[in-house]
């Protein structure tokens, strides 16, 4: 009898420590969730990563590891580099980690450690960007009624040419050492369509209306002038330059 005792109690212990492990493993899936998002920022600007942290958390920054915590009812900042020094902090009204005035190499994955009731990890990747450039025209090459549309080339910009609300062409370039352009010449039967040029990336863009440079029978709208464009390659801090040459027409 003694034996049969010791195996019930031994089975009771056992079933016991079981149900406990069960229960460990279902609260800790229950309270660690994680999840990834994309996300933009532009350069100068602010960015929070969308994680409300109320008591307790960390952001973590690629293979540095945390560089900002918070712990119940005090906020601590760990920096890592000098470049988040003075620019990573705790946005007291949203709990958001927020850090200012981007730079292009902010770029990266960031991750928020949130740990108010259990534990949330949410992974974001962010991009930076510049705001796009405004594009600009060249003058009216005269001898074949057409203007040239350009931009500054930079990460994810595409150069758009519109009739109206219908695309005529499109461009982009993984080569950021060079502009982006597009030519309009404008025949007698479209001469009375609007013409717009615009310049995109994922967070901006800005747009300029394409003047048509020939009347409608082909005679140069400024029969005194002639536009030569003259395109120079991107200068070493990247940014294009250009000039116009104008000559009288002979």
């Amino acid at each position: 009898m003694n034996h049969l005792f010791g195996w019930r109690r031994l089975a009771r212990l056992t079933f016991m420590l079981l149900y406990f492990l069960i229960e460990v493993l279902c609260a800790s899936q229950q309270t660690v969730q994680s999840e990834s998002q994309r996300v933009k920022g532009i350069v100068g600007q602010s960015f929070s990563f969308p994680e409300r942290v109320i008591k307790s958390g960390n952001l973590l920054y690629g293979d540095l590891g945390s560089i900002a915590n918070v712990y119940p009812g005090k906020e601590g900042k760990i920096t890592l580099e000098k470049r988040f020094e003075n620019r990573l902090h705790l946005n007291n009204v949203t709990r958001y980690f927020t850090l200012s005035d981007l730079q292009i190499d902010d770029a990266g994955v960031y991750t928020v450690e949130n740990t108010d009731e259990g534990k949330k990890i949410i992974t974001f990747e962010l991009t930076v960007y510049n705001v796009v450039s405004k594009p600009q025209v060249t003058e009216c090459d005269s001898s074949s009624c057409s203007v040239v549309c350009y931009v500054d080339n930079e990460k994810e910009v595409t150069l758009t040419l519109y009739r109206g609300e219908e695309i005529l062409n499109q461009t982009s370039s993984p080569d950021l050492t060079t502009d982006l352009s597009l030519r309009l010449e404008v025949e007698g039967k479209d001469y009375n369509s609007t013409y717009s040029c615009v310049a995109a990336n994922p967070v901006s863009n800005e747009t300029v209306h394409v003047p048509k440079c020939c009347s409608e029978d082909g005679h140069p709208n400024d029969a005194g002038l002639v536009g030569l464009a003259i395109y120079l390659k991107k200068s070493r801090n990247g940014h294009s330059q250009g000039r116009f040459i104008r000559k009288s027409a002979s």
